[in-house]
């Protein structure tokens, strides 16, 4: 909401910009999704290297956290 308020205020003092950065969004999104998903693969792969790493301790009675 706050959000869509700014882009309001934008329009009212400045409409080309607030146009050109309406258009331009869905541009950057497509440019940034595949750095989103390169970075929910690192972190479910770091999540399981820490699985594996705390696996022997877990098997051994260690203190859940």
């Amino acid at each position: 909401m706050i959000g869509f308020l700014l882009w309001i205020i934008l329009f009212i003092l400045c409409w080309p910009i607030a146009l050109l950065a309406l258009l331009l969004y869905p541009i950057v999104w497509l440019i940034f999704l595949p750095l989103r998903l390169i970075g929910i693969t690192l972190d479910a792969v770091f999540e399981l290297i820490r699985a594996i790493v705390f696996l022997p301790a877990r098997v051994l009675g260690g203190r859940p956290r």
